[in-house]
């Protein structure tokens, strides 16, 4: 009955394929077409056939089990996906890495009764990088130690114009989960410890990907963007143990405080399509969570577009968390609970078309599902514009602009964090130069989320140093586990005749060796310390005496306290792309004059966790015994080759916020852009309010000799809080305004505002 229904509604005026109709009616159109089979197909999800072809010659269906980067399907063929596409039952691929083959499945989807296209989805991270022959930005987490909100969305502007060069439409990102425990590897795709610095960048992540694309957007005007998927909704960035989907007990206080805000903002700022996260959060799996996915973002925040499962998650809830009986029923409590599309897998159709005609699940609540998903193919327009050109594609990907935002990306991301005078390096003063340590000259600079790039578009470490001193290279290999005692007595020798030693150390990222990866996705650590004989690398070429640098290149803070105390200098590169190297370099001699600032704190040891900015004023009432309780370098901090002073904090006003102004000079010789950072603290309040929180920042040009004022911007809301009742007020009373150069007490100015309920 449903199929002659659908059958006759082709007869009809054809609505949906109008684009002069507006997407309600052709998605009201369309919807009234399907049948129930082409609806559920729409809510699922795919993994690529060539990624199937690729895991199945490598894995075996033991190692599929747990494997969360690399599927095939048992019993399933290539032939049995390509039939489904070209008769409707799939919604969307990932992990689909190439035009060709994007273009070949949109082309089975092209043959199916209805028409409708296939939706890509792609973690594209920092660009479009999990892909080959695509400009690799740095990575979030270098991002955010921009402080540059401009750039995120410059960033993710042109990441959206070479994803639709690779027929590629929706990106996995931003991840706006707020990083709380440096042990999950995951770190290093988001925007660090704070809620608000990270609001910010998820904020214009999410513009620069969608274009602000609204409906009604002609076909043209919307070719270039991208969906955003905000990810991972909630909690999976202070897993109980630091490991990626372990358990999270937080309260609504907490919720509400550090990890809603982000989600909240880039929803405001239109984000289409949220991802939910892999852990139960207080007992309940996220992905069966009505309190998020109804209450919270459809009742709360008014969020319109779609929800999508996080790979394998609703399986696990069967087969992991054990709350459902079965894989069907776990279908039914996740759509029951607010999902819209499953990723991934070949039992969703046939079991939730089941649900339906058993009546457990009404159509009326698959159309909702539908429709999300339909509007959002509209607007990208892929019913007019299904293909990519593959003759333009080369001149969109790697073109001279992005490139260029590349490199700048890369230069203002990398942290100084010690330098006692030993730089910027005078070409020519060291004649003889060493080179070592497992990062020196390796791709895996580009960090997590990026394939294996041309040589010709990397630069590495070596490769940029090389670009103003000759030095002597020795290669520690990339793998820390496996280093070689031998290549390690050789590096400290040569360290002793050597004038300068620079060290490349850190951790290792890059997916195609996914079991022998020390840092990212699925890849959380027990201990913070360098791995291997790093440390002993470290101590042997120290012990030379002669001047030495260590840089790191990694995705998590580690624990280099030792380090620290011992090098004349070190550089936090964390993962800075495909130009990464050159960058490095040009920090090293001066070229570029440093400014990022910790976007998160970073601890002395794995034992000082959880170690924030932002703690309440009770963490260390009680110091621990024999270790300072002080981290190694706080969130904020940063240094530079000239120096800055900041004076005449005022604070003034103005209806029902408060202008903050200070003045900061640029006391050194050397141009520079420093990191301004406004901080509030309630005095006193009704719950235990943050020592301190970040309430305002701005990046400021500052010629050697110059002064600026710059401006903060206090609002009511910026000040309010959750009370006891947890509502959200704004307190009578006094807070504590501090400006300065990072979160240290010695860095800030000082002054007090008064506001109340009166405002």
């Amino acid at each position: 009955m449903i199929i002659a229904t659908a059958l006759i509604s082709c007869s009809q005026k054809e609505i949906y394929k109008d684009p002069s109709a507006s997407v309600k009616e052709r998605v009201e159109d369309l919807l009234s077409r399907m049948t129930l089979e082409e609806k559920v197909g729409q809510m699922n999800q795919f993994v690529g056939i060539e990624h199937i072809k690729a895991a199945q010659s490598s894995m075996t269906e033991e190692e599929l089990a747990n494997n969360t980067a690399n599927a095939f399907y048992p019993n399933t063929t290539i032939e049995d996906i390509e039939r489904w596409t070209s008769e409707g039952l799939v919604g969307s691929f990932l992990h689909v890495l190439t035009l060709k083959e994007a273009n070949y499945l949109q082309s089975l989807a092209m043959r199916s009764r209805l028409q409708i296209p296939i939706i890509f989805g792609i973690d594209a991270i920092h660009g479009n990088a999990n892909a080959p022959d695509n400009t690799v930005y740095a990575t979030n987490i270098n991002l955010a130690c921009s402080f540059d909100t401009a750039m995120a969305y410059r960033i993710a502007r042109q990441t959206a114009k070479e994803m639709r060069a690779m027929n590629m439409h929706w990106t996995f990102n931003p991840n706006v989960e707020v990083a709380r425990d440096a042990r999950w590897g995951r770190v290093g795709e988001t925007f660090g410890e704070d809620p608000y610095l990270v609001s910010l960048m998820g904020m214009q992540s999410v513009k620069g990907y969608q274009g602000n694309f609204v409906s009604g957007r002609s076909v043209e005007d919307c070719r270039w963007d991208v969906l955003a998927c905000v990810k991972h909704f909630v909690g999976g960035s202070e897993p109980i143990n630091g490991t990626n989907g372990s358990p999270a007990d937080l309260s609504e206080r907490t919720l509400r405080e550090v990890f809603f805000p982000p989600f909240r903002k880039s929803i405001e700022a239109g984000a289409m399509s949220v991802m939910m996260s892999h852990n139960e959060l207080n007992g309940i799996p996220c992905h069966t969570n009505d309190y998020l996915m109804n209450d919270v973002l459809r009742e709360e925040w008014k969020f319109k577009g779609f929800v999508v499962s996080d790979w394998m998650d609703i399986e696990h809830i069967y087969d992991l968390h054990g709350t459902a009986k079965d894989l069907k029923d776990a279908f039914y409590q996740t759509i029951m609970a607010g999902m819209d599309m499953h990723m991934h897998g070949i039992h969703w159709n046939e079991m939730v078309v089941e649900l339906v005609k058993e009546g457990r699940i009404s159509e009326k609540r698959i159309d909702e599902s539908v429709r999300r998903i339909l509007v959002a193919k509209f607007m990208l327009g892929l019913f007019e514009k299904p293909f990519a050109d593959e003759d333009e594609s080369m001149q969109i990907r790697l073109n001279d602009e992005h490139r260029a935002t590349a490199l700048e990306s890369a230069r203002n991301g990398i942290v100084l964090l010690k330098n006692d005078g030993l730089l910027p390096l005078t070409e020519g003063k060291y004649k003889r130069i060493l080179v070592t340590g497992i990062n020196a000259d390796d791709e895996n600079i580009l960090g997590d989320w990026s394939a294996q790039q041309k040589p010709e578009n990397v630069i590495t470490v070596l490769e940029g140093i090389k670009q103003y001193a000759q030095v002597d290279f020795v290669d520690q290999g990339w793998d820390p586990r496996n280093m070689s005692a031998e290549k390690v007595e050789e590096a400290a020798r040569k360290a002793r005749n050597a004038d300068l030693n620079i060290i490349v150390a850190g951790e290792y990222m890059m997916r195609f060796r996914w079991t022998e990866r020390t840092d990212g996705e699925d890849t959380d650590r027990s201990d913070l310390d360098l791995v291997g004989l790093q440390n002993d690398l470290i101590e042997r070429i120290v012990a030379s005496g002669k001047p030495t640098i260590l840089i790191l290149i990694h995705g998590r803070p580690l624990s280099v306290e030792w380090a620290s105390e011992h090098v004349n200098a070190l550089i936090d590169a964390f993962a800075p792309g495909m130009y990464g190297g050159q960058a490095i370099a040009e920090i090293l001699y001066g070229k570029i004059n440093p400014s990022a600032k910790l976007a998160i704190t970073i601890p002395r040891s794995v034992g000082q966790l959880q170690m924030i900015y932002n703690h309440k004023p009770s963490q260390y009432f009680h110091p621990y015994a024999v270790k300072p309780s002080t981290p190694l370098y706080p969130f904020g901090f940063g240094l530079s080759y000239t120096t800055y002073k900041y004076e005449d904090l005022k604070a003034v006003r103005d209806g029902n916020s408060f202008n903050i102004s200070v003045k900061i000079t640029n006391t050194g010789e050397r141009d520079g852009v420093e990191i301004a950072q406004c901080y509030v603290r309630d005095k006193v309040a009704s719950v235990a309010r943050p020592i301190k929180e970040l309430k305002d920042f701005t990046r400021v040009d500052l010629k050697a000799g110059e002064s600026k004022t710059v401006q903060f911007v206090l609002t009511p809301e910026k000040l309010s809080m959750y009370n006891k009742k947890m509502e959200w007020v704004l307190e009578s009373g006094e807070f504590e305004v501090m400006a300065g150069g990072s979160s240290l007490d010695k860095d800030l100015l000082k002054t007090t505002v008064t506001a109340g309920n009166e405002i």
